[in-house]
């Protein structure tokens, strides 16, 4: 264990002194190269045959090297997203924000807001970008199996939070729960909710069925506040766009469980949206869909 974060402070030194643009470039070109040789590759080959089945095997397969540099990419970005600063000038290290108009309305609400999204471009800095607007949001977060690792990872998350830090929720039932509570008190909170969970609704996602999560969905229904959804434009090696979208139009028809599976499917046809402009930016390498599929697919 000391090893591991031993090994995850070095890397992560090195990183730091590499700055913004060496860091991107040398972990993605890393990942392009190593990833495609991985297990999960074979997964998100199976996933684009399943949601992309127009595509021809070296489409997939070069959508599949883009994967693995964005991830790369992004875990380069990483130490260095409190340094990222909005509008600099094109080719340097930096983000713009599409959509800056709904931060600003938002800034002024009172209540709860929930921010929705999913695993595309550089997720990470979607947090720190929309709280130096004033609306910074809470979110949820897998604990590092290494605490020192964990705190770091925190450290890094705080550091680009600002001085106003906010809470992260474990992943879990007690984490969900204390998640309900800050979002009944008014607490804004944001989610990523691309990922397959067994215990969801199914919903369908590129035509799909796809158990999804409907807490997000469940939360905006009950307390009838905003929902605004966003995405991350990858446009070079620490060069971001944040797109932020209106709010999105709640369904109220009386029936509880039939607005509930609207408004699921509502953000599964959004983040579908986004995923078909760019396929290389999503993470498409869990297995999203029924096992059933995957069987199909061999």
């Amino acid at each position: 264990m000391k090893a591991e974060a031993l090994l995850c402070s070095v890397v992560l030194a090195c990183l730091k002194k590499a700055g913004p643009v060496r860091a991107s470039d040398i972990a993605g070109k890393f990942c392009r190269l190593l990833g495609p040789f991985l297990p999960p590759s074979k997964i998100a080959d199976r996933n684009l045959q399943m949601a992309m089945p127009e595509l021809t095997s070296k489409q997939r397969q070069d959508i599949i090297r883009g994967v693995w540099e964005n991830l790369g990419r992004t875990a380069g970005e990483f130490p260095h997203l409190s340094t990222l600063r909005e509008n600099t000038p094109e080719g340097q290290p930096g983000y713009e924000v599409q959509g800056a108009e709904h931060l600003k309305a938002l800034a002024q609400h009172q209540g709860p807001v929930l921010f929705v999204s999913g695993h595309i471009g550089n997720w990470e800095m979607l947090p720190p970008a929309v709280a130096r607007y004033g609306t910074p949001f809470a979110s949820f977060y897998r604990a590092a199996g290494n605490r020192k690792v964990d705190a770091m990872i925190r450290s890094l998350r705080d550091a680009a939070m600002g001085p106003d830090p906010v809470p992260l929720f474990a992943k879990g039932a007690e984490g969900a729960r204390a998640a309900l509570r800050y979002v009944a008190k008014g607490g804004r909170l944001g989610m990523l909710v691309d990922q397959k969970m067994n215990d969801g609704i199914e919903a369908r996602l590129f035509g799909l069925p796809a158990m999804t999560a409907p807490a997000l969905a469940s939360m905006a229904l009950k307390y009838r506040c905003p929902v605004i959804p966003g995405y991350v434009v990858r446009l070079g090696p620490a060069r971001l766009r944040i797109v932020v979208e209106p709010p999105m139009v709640l369904p109220q028809t009386g029936d509880k469980q039939q607005d509930l599976a609207t408004l699921v499917q509502m953000i599964n046809d959004r983040l579908e949206s986004w995923v078909r402009q760019k396929p290389e930016s999503w993470l498409w390498l869990h297995r999203r869909w029924p096992k059933s599929l995957y069987r199909k697919t061999r």
